[in-house]
């Protein structure tokens, strides 16, 4: 665990989902991969194996697979995120950790998604989580625009009525953290060996704290005084 200074007290806690509010263990992207390939290679009839190529490279250029669909193909998004995440959620397990440190952190909680609420939702049930926060703000919400995209944090900022200087931010990709910073926001980089590999050899200022767990991570963070 890597922690530089603390900055203020957040009221305000914006949470990624996939692999920062559960663990990468659960491996849901492994689903939510593979259906994406099969929907690619029915769209435009191709293999499998060239759907994938497709897919990563819309990923690289668009920033998601769906931008670079709804711009290449024209396709309507809703019928691609509700096949891809037509998914067996059993992995996720209820974490009363969890539910406990989300309890007693101070502020507001909101979860900032490239996914949608409906996926977001059932995340949060397994977990035993989901009383805890008072919004989603999903791709849709983005006008389908992902994250790391500066003009969705403006949004967020403004829908919420969120201070960055008194804001956190959590993801578990480094990339994700970088606009939250330069709007003066605190970071906690969720680390998993996918994210360390796509940054190695980066520089990373724009990121306060790093673990590789979030609920050691909360652990530590609520057993610290309170910033003056």
């Amino acid at each position: 665990m890597v922690t530089q200074a603390r900055p203020r007290q957040p009221d305000v806690w914006l949470f990624d989902l996939d692999n920062t509010l559960y663990h990468t263990r659960c491996d849901l992207f492994a689903q939510t991969d593979r259906r994406m390939g099969d929907y690619i290679s029915r769209l435009l009839d191709v293999h499998y194996d060239d759907a994938k190529l497709i897919q990563k490279g819309y990923w690289r250029k668009y920033g998601t697979s769906l931008r670079g669909l709804m711009i290449e193909h024209k396709i309507e998004p809703t019928a691609f995120l509700d096949y891809v995440h037509d998914i067996d959620y059993a992995p996720v397990e209820a974490s009363p950790r969890l539910d406990a440190q989300l309890g007693r952190l101070p502020g507001r909680k909101i979860v900032f998604t490239n996914g949608t609420v409906r996926h977001a939702e059932r995340v949060l049930e397994r977990l035993g989580v989901t009383h805890h926060f008072e919004a989603i703000y999903d791709i849709v919400a983005a006008a389908y625009v992902p994250k790391p995209e500066m003009v969705i944090y403006r949004d967020v900022v403004g829908r919420y009525g969120v201070d960055p200087a008194r804001a956190m931010m959590l993801d578990d990709i480094a990339a994700n953290l970088k606009p939250a910073h330069e709007l003066g926001m605190g970071t906690v980089w969720i680390r998993t060996p996918e994210s360390q590999a796509r940054v190695a050899g980066q520089q990373l200022d724009h990121i306060h704290h790093q673990t590789d767990d979030l609920v050691e991570w909360l652990d530590e963070w609520l057993g610290r005084p309170a910033a003056v």
